[in-house]
């Protein structure tokens, strides 16, 4: 075939890739970096945010066992499952988004992951035996353990907590579609994980998923309607919950093949508002990842029915390429993406893991992104993730690492109390909630180094403080880490 004239929309393109090459020149680039090590760092951090008995082959040797009597109050076993961030608190809603996303990356990229994939699935099982814990009973989800204000006023060690740990529920008096919903796709995904390596257990976590999943149609709601006080401002659902309602069925229907779910996402496409804010993904927000992931089928030709979900999903992708005026993401003067609200990182990693994924199935089936008078090649799509990944691994205008134990320079403030704190080992003697204080103001590095961790990143100036009171910019969370797992197994083999 002859190769085609340079059109203005082929003039476009090489624009497009100018000016988004440009963005890859105007910081101290570091050089190549060891993806693999880079994974093998950024599992290691779920190690760090374990509640519960701590088992044999754990990693993160400062840690100990914690809130070892979660769910007494309510006269269950909520013991286990993950710390969301810096505080220690269990929210039900991020953790389970957190295991989802870590499901998918060993989806599609558990490939990739060398000997790595092991510890992947172990951080997913750590996850997921909690979930199965806090829906046991059937028609009642429990979604928190642990009073958000009592422990905010608090700077103490996991193991020496003394605050309330208040279990929080939803039932069918009191419904929470969303944190179900969200609940739902994270056993389905993970069933799809476990489905080979113990069919058992797989079949455990999608019978499980079925069930939360018509609990959470059959009785819709926000779940911070009716916990307010609990979970606001923290994990309030501001998105609405009609989108973990989609979510849940989409895997599901990946999970179970079954026609029910299909038919169910077709019939609820608009009840549930699938093309309402398609440029959004992250704990609250599914609709960009739900338009992703059922496009796959479209693009390998099996549905044809789901075509409007591939035509949201290339609007979302044309809504971050640089270079293009889009009111939903800017970018900073060195590269990073940035949305409006804190935790920025948190935005780059989900969205750049769905620009990962997409490019894949795009390649799979040989298709492109069609932009306007432009269009988005899967190639394209993969080098905007790769730049993403390689601002947080230091290439940027501080030459910093924005994961803690990674590189020669990286954050030491983090806001993070475990490891803000000196450990039992350094400090057997209980530090009570005030005295801790002291280690919160200190100027000084965290005794601790949380491996792995990824804080919320910069600002949209590529500023960084290294301070603990930042919060926003200081503070890792399991969900910043889960999509960017996927990301560095992908970019290990494919450097």
């Amino acid at each position: 075939m002859a190769p085609k004239p340079l059109t203005f929309p082929g003039i476009f393109s090489a624009l497009l890739a100018f000016s988004f090459s440009l963005l890859l020149f105007c910081y101290p680039i570091i050089g190549g970096h060891d993806y693999h090590d880079a994974l093998r760092k950024s599992i290691i951090f779920f190690e760090g945010q374990r509640s519960g008995r701590l088992p044999p082959d754990q990693r993160v040797k400062w840690r100990r066992d914690s809130a070892l009597h979660d769910g007494s109050t309510a006269s269950v076993d909520l013991t286990g499952g993950y710390y969301d961030a810096g505080d220690n608190v269990k929210f039900g809603f991020p953790m389970a988004f957190t295991t989802t996303l870590l499901a998918w990356s060993i989806i599609d990229f558990g490939r990739n992951m060398g000997p790595e994939l092991k510890n992947t699935v172990k951080a997913v099982k750590w996850s997921t035996d909690y979930l199965l814990k806090a829906t046991e009973k059937p028609g009642v989800v429990y979604v928190q353990v642990g009073d958000a204000y009592s422990d905010h006023s608090c700077w103490e060690r996991p193991e020496d907590m003394d605050t309330l740990r208040t279990v929080y529920k939803i039932d069918n008096e009191h419904p929470g579609s969303d944190v179900a919903g969200e609940t739902t796709a994270a056993l389905a995904a993970a069933s799809i994980v476990f489905r080979k390596r113990d069919p058992a257990y797989s079949r455990l976590l999608l019978n499980r998923a079925i069930r939360v999943f018509n609990f959470a149609d059959k009785h819709r709601g926000a779940y911070s309607s009716r916990l307010h006080s609990a979970v606001c401002p923290f994990y309030c659902d501001v998105n609405g919950y009609q989108d973990e309602l989609l979510w849940g069925a989409a895997w599901l229907h990946k999970a179970s093949r079954k026609r029910v779910y299909r038919e169910y996402i077709v019939k609820n496409e608009v009840v549930l508002r699938a093309g309402d804010t398609i440029n959004e993904f992250g704990w609250d927000n599914k609709h960009a990842g739900i338009n992703v992931l059922i496009s796959k089928e479209v693009l390998m030709g099996k549905a044809d029915y789901f075509e409007s979900f591939k035509q949201n999903a290339d609007g979302f992708i044309c809504s971050l390429l640089p270079g293009i005026s889009h009111p939903q993401v800017q970018y900073s003067p060195g590269g990073l993406m940035f949305k409006a609200g804190g935790s920025n990182m948190q935005h780059v990693t989900s969205l750049s893991f769905l620009l990962l994924a997409y490019s894949n199935y795009l390649s799979h089936a040989n298709k492109v992104v069609p932009c306007g008078e432009t269009s988005a090649s899967p190639a394209l799509l993969k080098h905007l993730a790769k730049r993403q990944v390689d601002y947080i691994l230091g290439d940027n205008p501080l030459g910093m690492s924005y994961m803690v134990g990674y590189g020669a320079r990286f954050p030491r403030r983090i806001h993070h109390r475990g490891s803000s704190l000196p450990s039992v080992a350094a400090h057997p003697a209980r530090i009570g909630c005030k005295a801790g204080t002291r280690y919160y103001l200190s100027p000084n590095p965290n005794p601790n180094i949380l491996v792995g961790a990824v804080v919320g990143g910069p600002n949209v100036s590529d500023a960084f403080p290294d301070s603990r009171p930042y919060f926003q910019e200081s503070e890792p969370t399991t969900y910043i880490n889960a999509p960017l797992v996927g990301l560095l197994a992908f970019f290990s083999a494919h450097p």
